[in-house]
This record gives C-alpha cells, structure tokens and sequence, in this order.
C-alpha cells in the first residue's frame, strides 16, 4: 500500500468517525460513567483527535445531517473532502484536510446557500502533514430550503503567497475529482 493510499484511508477514518461516533453516542446509556467506568484521561488518542477536530459534531442530536463530496488529491500533496453539516436550523460548511505539501497553504471555504447568500471563511493550513479541519460560521437556515442538501460548499486550496497557484478545489457536491 502506497503513501496516499493510506494517507487517505486515515482521513477516511476520521469522517467515517465524525458521521457514526454521534449516532454510536446517541445509543449509549444517559448520564455520566458508573463508577469504576473509563474517565476522560483513559480515552484513546483517536478519541482525543476526534473531539478536537469535530467538537461540534460530537453532541449533534439526531436530527443532525451532512453532505459531502469525494475525498480529493491533488499531485502536490493536498488531500481534502468538504463537507455540508446541518443541525435543527444551523447550515454551515467543513472541510476536512491535510497538508503533505511541506509548505504553509491558503484555503478559502465558502458556503453558498439555495438563495444566492455566501459564507466564506479564510484558513490557514499548516505544513505539519496532519489531518485537521476548517469550518464557516453557522447559518440560520430556517425559512429556507430545508436540510444540507439545498446548500453547497467549495474550498480552494494554494499557496501562502497573493499569486500562489491554486493545488485544489472541493466541493460538497462535486462529481469529479478537480485537481491542479
């Protein structure tokens, strides 16, 4: 099995985990562990990597939903999927990715609603080689088209610099792969 090959099975992992970890929660009994139970500290570090990546989601109740496009790789390194997350009347976008390109990146997240509104939102993408995500500020969507699927979002990926190329583009809804 080759780098990307499992560079991309590990950001697999962790959207899988975003999307079941709530519902897996959602199953489990009420209130706090009974003693003798397993504390915060005894977490495993998957664990400890989801609740900082994917707070929001954690508690998400039933009615939460996401839409999101294929997970995408650029020749330079960028791996990344976006994502559309709706919660009760909340609407915003996520992008999940990670930097293999040993430089710092520029992302550029925008939410596009069903009647012509945008929600954008500049990130800024480390050159650790760790997976991480980037998310806009929630939308009040009641009133509006109902669930995630009447909103999209794109995030671009390029260099720090003003005239730096763009490596990738993903989308919430995108049928193909789009990569420079």
């Amino acid at each position: 099995m080759n780098l990307q090959h499992l560079r991309m099975a590990g950001l697999t992992a962790v959207v899988v985990g975003t999307v079941l970890l709530p519902l897996a929660a959602s199953a489990g009994p009420a209130g706090g562990p009974e003693k003798g139970g397993a504390t915060d500290d005894a977490k495993s570090p998957l664990a400890h990597a989801l609740a900082r990546v994917n707070k929001p989601l954690l508690s998400a109740p039933e009615d939460a939903a996401a839409h999101c496009g294929p997970e995408l790789v650029s020749p330079e390194g960028v791996e990344a999927q976006t994502c559309v997350l709706n919660r009760g009347s909340d609407t915003w976008a996520r992008t999940y990715y990670r930097n293999a390109t040993g430089q710092e990146l520029r992302a550029v997240l925008t939410l596009l609603g069903p009647d012509g509104r945008t929600v954008e939102t500049n990130c800024q993408v480390a050159a650790d080689d760790q997976p991480d995500s980037c998310e806009t500020p929630h939308e009040n969507s009641s009133g509006r088209a109902p669930g995630a699927g009447a909103y999209s979002a794109v995030a671009e990926f390029s260099g720090a610099g003003e005239d730096s190329p763009l490596l990738l583009r993903s989308g919430s809804n995108s049928t193909e792969p789009t990569a420079r």
